[in-house]
């Protein structure tokens, strides 16, 4: 329990990734702090008539490294990727769910837009070839709870379950409420994060109807996620999943297992104005990220780096430029910043979690991975967003923002363990 708020205190042990940069932790976090890019040339979609032709794809992913050709022929991608990087995870943990009860064992998947590829098929099939010729397996592969499902059942996870789909604020959410699981003792370990696995042709030509997506970098698909910067236009669509362990941190200890850092804070608002932007004043952005400090019961001060959601979208970064500014005040001219899309795009559902994996990493090894493609800095934007180069610092303490349409927020605080973390990588 913690002294201070006579809660469970909740530990993240274990961790799982599949992503543009790269397949388990130490891979994705090795091209993360070099600066690296996942976004590509469209493999999965014939681009060639569409204003984007890029996107993060996941690449050289083979399910039945983690599945049974049977079992990988029944899920969409979408759950693919997060039952590989659940299975990553639970291994890194330690997590033998055998020696479990894993009653007191959940999993809490958040996506964006389930099997959106598998709609996509369907409906061609169905004008093509008629109903009679759809995938039998169609709804079952389509359902968003079918990341959470898929997970519980390949590992025998047979406790609390559910599924987050509030747009790109899922995989934070879902970490979040699974923290609050184990804080109110219905379960004692949570398989929590986010999936995504979208790039199709119906999700493309969406996106553009929006003008969403990032439309002048066809021909250098890793210079076209711009967070911050003065001349972004648009975000570049990802896929992949970030999936961790959460355990009662009392739980963790006494079974053995070491902790990468603890979950303190977490806050969630809705902006209640716009269906696919912020406010201009970033004011729901700002509450939530208030009210996950109100929940660790930190000040300002206590933060050493921001995670930001920073999707390179022109009003997005302002809004939440602006909400740094509104809660940190002069404090956020000393805050490092720096934006995970500008690597890998924009996960949606996924992108919280699997940015949550990068914080993580940032407080382990005292490297904060840099914002890159960061060369004109926007006016509006007038912080420190860790531009180009990845940057040596003491993080003990990290805010994860994340923002979704419909104007849902979600924030999560981040501290390090004793003995994980939490200084320079000349220190350790």
């Amino acid at each position: 329990m913690s002294q201070r708020t006579g809660r469970r205190r909740v530990a993240i042990t274990g961790m799982g990734v599949v992503a543009p940069l790269g397949h388990g932790v130490d891979e994705f976090w090795r091209n993360a702090v070099a600066g690296g890019s996942g976004i590509r040339r469209l493999t999965q979609v014939e681009p060639s008539e569409y204003a984007c032709q890029i996107a993060g794809e996941v690449v050289d992913f083979d399910p039945e490294c983690y599945l049974s050709r049977k079992d990988a022929r029944r899920m969409a991608r979408f759950a693919q990727f997060a039952v590989a990087a659940s299975k990553q995870a639970v291994e890194h943990a330690g997590l033998d769910l055998s020696r479990e009860d894993a009653t007191r064992i959940g999993v809490l998947v958040g996506n964006g837009g389930g099997g959106l590829p598998e709609s996509d098929r369907a409906m061609r099939t169905l004008l093509r070839r008629g109903g009679t010729r759809v995938d039998p397996l169609f709804i079952a592969k389509m359902l968003p709870n079918m990341a959470s499902a898929n997970v519980s059942i390949q590992l025998g996870a047979r406790g609390y379950s559910n599924t987050i789909t509030t747009a790109c604020a899922a995989g934070t959410q879902a970490i979040g409420d699974a923290t609050e699981v184990i804080r109110r003792g219905a379960a004692d370990v949570m398989i929590a994060g986010g999936t995504e696995a979208g790039v199709c042709e119906v999700g493309l030509a969406g996106f553009l109807a929006m003008r969403a997506l990032a439309t002048s970098s066809n021909e250098c698909p890793e210079s076209a996620s711009r967070p911050f910067d003065r001349d972004r236009d648009g975000f570049v669509a990802a896929e992949g999943a970030g999936i961790v362990v959460l355990e009662a941190l009392d739980y963790a200890l006494a079974r053995g297992a070491r902790p990468l850092a603890e979950v303190a804070g977490y806050g969630v608002s809705s902006d209640a104005a716009y269906l696919v932007a912020p406010p201009q004043d970033g004011e729901g952005a700002a509450r939530a990220m208030r009210a996950a400090l109100h929940d660790a019961q930190m000040a300002v001060q206590e933060i050493d780096y921001i995670s930001a959601h920073a999707t390179a979208t022109e009003i997005g970064d302002v809004a939440e430029t602006r909400a740094v500014r509104a809660v940190f005040g002069e404090r956020a001219y000393r805050l490092p910043i720096s934006a995970m899309k500008s690597q890998i795009g924009h996960l949606l559902g996924a992108a919280g979690g699997v940015e949550t994996i990068a914080a993580v990493q940032t407080i382990r090894t005292g490297t904060i991975a840099p914002t890159i493609n960061l060369t004109h800095p926007d006016p509006e934007c007038d912080l420190d967003y860790v531009p180009l180069a990845a940057r040596e610092a003491e993080i003990r303490t990290v805010m994860k923002n994340s923002f979704g349409f419909g104007g849902q927020n979600a924030v999560l605080v981040l501290t390090a363990y004793p003995g994980s973390g939490g200084g320079t990588a000349d220190e350790r």
